[in-house]
């Protein structure tokens, strides 16, 4: 009895490889499926499964069309459905098919759900404020914002330190400030889509560069490990680093890093990788509605990730209008997201899309995400004129 049940063994296992390769592969990208949401099982209308990476890989970003790869039938990204049978082969088969414990694998998404600490600005600090930035040496948050002085400089507590910046017509007045970042030596870079420049202030507010001229709309700023300053412009489609002097206030290089963007606004810099992330906001062709588009680029400039918004619905329950988009220290990008009042983390982008809610509640409209030395992330919700620090709950 025994022999006979040792040597049913070896057939078991061989049934089990056969159905893993013929069942449980997606045809597609020959990836095995999966509970998790992007290997998920998915049919086409024709009876065709792939997995919902391809579905999302095969559908025309605006009309959310594509065809069957294998009988070029015509259907929609919203025409799919899960394929149950599949799913159910999965749970029969278990423990024979499942993957290597989670202590082996590296988590996907690093930050856990989390949690408000505390909350500082409010109405009347703060008037619909729209960048966020942290000064890397002194941990001072920088937001500038539709207010009387248009930068703001709290204390880590969330006092009012400084602010500077005149509202007015004045040539280093701040008219409409856009976003802002702090360099390695504590200079205050604004954009400024009033008179479509960029403004170089020094910690305690005295203008030190204007860089005029030069942007159709400068949006989104960020400084690099390197000092270096990278900037979007919306109108123009481009994205761009400047090699500044900051002492002397002396702008010793301007280099295109990309063209043909749509409408870049947001941009990040990961200081573990160098990578670079835009955040693009086209209108959808003939419907007056934004759709949002992540593009991640290597230090050499090369795509290494992209999720659009038909990606990303895919994976989460509501539409996502991302608003403002960061990196983690774990290379993650982590981007806000107004539709839902959400905090995402969409993973490393060789593994995008793998989506994560790392914050669900008590956000009004945010638009600016930045991380401090010590692993807390600020939220600048513009509705609530305040920002919101949360805490990482890794539990």
């Amino acid at each position: 009895m025994g022999a006979e049940t040792s040597g049913r063994e070896p057939a078991l296992r061989e049934l089990v490889r056969e159905a893993e390769t013929s069942l449980l592969e997606c045809k597609v990208c020959f990836e095995r499926f999966g509970h998790r949401q992007q290997r998920r099982p998915r049919n086409l209308p024709c009876g065709h499964v792939v997995c919902l990476a391809c579905v999302a890989a095969l559908a025309h970003p605006r009309t959310l069309a594509l065809e069957c790869p294998f009988c070029r039938r015509a259907c929609r990204g919203c025409d799919t459905s899960d394929c149950l049978p599949v799913l159910h082969l999965l749970e029969l088969l278990g423990s024979a098919l499942r993957p290597a414990p989670a202590a082996h694998r590296s988590a996907p998404c690093g930050p856990g759900t989390l949690i408000c600490h505390h909350a500082f600005g409010g109405w009347g600090t703060l008037v619909n404020p729209t960048g966020l930035a942290l000064c890397p040496k002194t941990g001072r948050v920088v937001v500038v914002h539709d207010g009387e002085r248009r930068v703001k400089i709290f204390d880590s507590g969330g006092g009012c330190a400084h602010q500077f910046g005149e509202k007015g017509d004045a040539a280093q007045d701040i008219k409409y400030p856009l976003d802002v970042t702090v360099t390695n030596d504590c200079h205050v870079v604004v954009t400024d889509a009033g008179d479509r420049s960029i403004k170089v202030f020094d910690f305690f507010g005295q203008i030190k560069l204007i860089i005029g001229g030069q942007f159709s709309l400068p949006w989104g700023v960020e400084i690099t490990p390197q000092n270096g300053v990278v900037v979007t412009d919306a109108e123009a489609g481009s994205l761009h680093l400047l090699e500044v002097d900051f002492l002397e206030g002396v702008l010793r290089r301007t280099e295109r890093l990309q063209a043909h963007l749509c409408s870049p606004r947001g941009v990040a810099v990961s200081w573990l990788t160098g990578a670079i992330a835009v955040l693009e906001r086209p209108l959808a062709l003939g419907t007056g509605v934004c759709s949002t588009t992540v593009k991640v680029f290597s230090a050499s400039m090369q795509l290494i990730g992209q999720v659009d918004t038909f990606g990303l619905s895919l994976f989460f329950p509501s539409k996502i209008t991302a608003s403002a988009v960061t990196f983690d220290y774990q290379g993650n990008v982590i981007v806000a997201d107004t539709s839902s009042q959400a905090v995402l983390c969409l993973g490393k982008p060789e593994e995008f899309p793998v989506l994560k809610p790392i914050i669900t509640h008590g956000l009004s409209h945010p638009v600016a995400l930045t991380f401090t030395k010590e692993n807390s992330l600020l939220v600048l919700d513009s509705a609530a004129h305040s920002v919101k620090v949360y805490k990482v709950d890794w539990g």
